[in-house]
């Protein structure tokens, strides 16, 4: 049986596991040569070292306009950054599959691996959002410097996403507040046993940030700043009017 692992750095370990024909315990009319064990192991190791070198991985699909390139040009792309930047990041995996690594990669255009697979996994996460029939101009907000921001909504799902990517727009966050909005989805659920939670919608973004804010808030003394911080910050972002009341009741207090 073949196995097949990708890692991160796009590399490819085959591994090539062999079982032998369980012994019937018949005689058989026609036996099988004899083949020692050495040479057993060095017909395996041949055929898996046949398998290494013809092995590719298949080829990622590009643009029409970037298919009819040729290498150094489609490397000269990436390098001087030309064009938005989910219009030239599938060179990135179209280059892995032609047999570059992300190493040979940024020395020749100058970006990181780390880099390579923020631009490869928020191209993804954009995708998912116009698969989802999300707002045109919400797509369109990501257009300069947004992999950063879409590469912090990936663990979400699709719908999650757009509407993640609709709060990010309409509230303006950065970075670190894309960041903090996505672990507070992930983290309601588990959350059922919280007093208050059944306060706060699920199923919007501004009211899962707000109710990890207002959970915060209690982790501070009644009167202390940090508590009421917490809790104007979750009262700024719930997006449902009864999330808004358990906030201002919790603030009055």
């Amino acid at each position: 049986m073949l196995s097949l692992s990708v890692n991160s750095s796009c590399s490819f370990v085959i591994s090539n596991s062999y079982k032998p024909w369980s012994n019937s315990g018949k005689l058989s009319l026609n036996p099988s040569p004899y083949i020692p064990a050495d040479s057993q192991q060095q017909q395996q190791q041949h055929q898996q070292q046949q398998f290494h070198q013809s092995y590719k991985a298949p080829p990622s699909p590009l643009p029409s306009q970037l298919a009819s390139l040729d290498t150094p040009s489609r490397l000269q792309i990436l390098s001087d950054r030309l064009g938005l930047w989910h219009q030239y990041t599938p060179l990135i995996p179209f280059l892995l599959n032609q047999g570059f690594s992300p190493p040979s990669i940024e020395e020749q255009t100058g970006i990181s691996a780390i880099q390579q697979n923020r631009l490869v996994v928020a191209a993804q996460v954009r995708d998912s959002l116009i698969q989802s029939n999300t707002d045109p101009e919400v797509v369109s907000f990501f257009d300069i410097g947004g992999e950063q921001l879409l590469y912090e909504i990936r663990l979400l799902s699709a719908k999650q996403r757009a509407s993640a990517a609709e709060f990010i727009v309409q509230n303006d966050l950065d970075v670190n507040g894309a960041q903090e909005l996505a672990r507070a989805i992930k983290d309601f659920p588990s959350r059922k046993d919280e007093k208050g939670r059944e306060n706060f919608d699920y199923t919007l973004p501004g009211d899962c940030l707000a109710f990890m804010c207002y959970r915060q808030s209690r982790e501070h003394d009644i009167n202390s700043s940090q508590r009421n911080a917490a809790l104007e910050r979750a009262l700024s972002v719930a997006q449902t009017h009864k999330a808004k009341i358990a906030v201002s009741q919790e603030l009055n207090e």
